[in-house]
């Protein structure tokens, strides 16, 4: 693993996506930017998915990232929903893949999990952690911004957990060897 990378995540949407675009050094992260692409005045399906792209692109060609987190789609009740945002997974994935980057998918528990501590964390709880872990003067009006940007944190942790071989026994032992993830 890099010392020094930059992450892009993104919580898909067919009407708001969200993205949070962070710099880590070791354990250190530093937000570089986070925000939401608007996509509900546009009426044509294919004309969202090809705004999604270039703007993705854009940001890519913008902020270099070495890696490409996404949220995985959740199953829901209505279908053609699920489809709809399916397609807005795949083409964030293939604009991320038309720059080379590494792409990797997490379910909404595992970065709820990994930003909280909880799985069922609420949006509310996930961006009130975000301020605190990366001392952001206030919080986005849209909690699409802080999904996408708890996309990239969660994979940041992801990555130096894993690449450190470290376990946890417990809560307790978790959070002994890491006061940084504490309110």
């Amino acid at each position: 693993m890099k010392e020094e990378r930059i992450i892009l995540g993104i919580d898909p949407g067919t009407n708001v996506l969200g993205y949070g675009l962070i710099f880590c050094k070791g354990k250190k992260i530093e937000l570089l930017t986070m925000d939401v692409l608007k996509l509900g005045k546009i009426d044509d399906h294919a004309l969202k998915l090809k705004r999604i792209f270039d703007r993705l692109v854009e940001l890519i060609d913008t902020y270099h990232p070495d890696e490409l987190a996404i949220e995985a789609p959740f199953y829901g009740k209505n279908v053609q929903s699920m489809l709809k945002l399916g397609k807005a997974q795949g083409v964030a994935i293939a604009a991320g893949l038309s720059r080379d980057l590494t792409i990797t998918e997490y379910s909404p528990r595992k970065i709820k999990q990994s930003i909280t501590g909880k799985g069922s964390a609420s949006k509310e709880q996930v961006a009130a952690m975000l301020q605190s872990l990366l001392k952001l003067k206030e919080i986005p009006s849209q909690f699409d911004a802080t999904d996408g940007l708890a996309v990239a944190v969660c994979h940041s942790y992801q990555n130096n957990h894993s690449a450190e071989g470290k376990s946890y026994g417990s809560w307790k032992s978790f959070l002994s060897q890491n006061p940084d993830r504490q309110v």
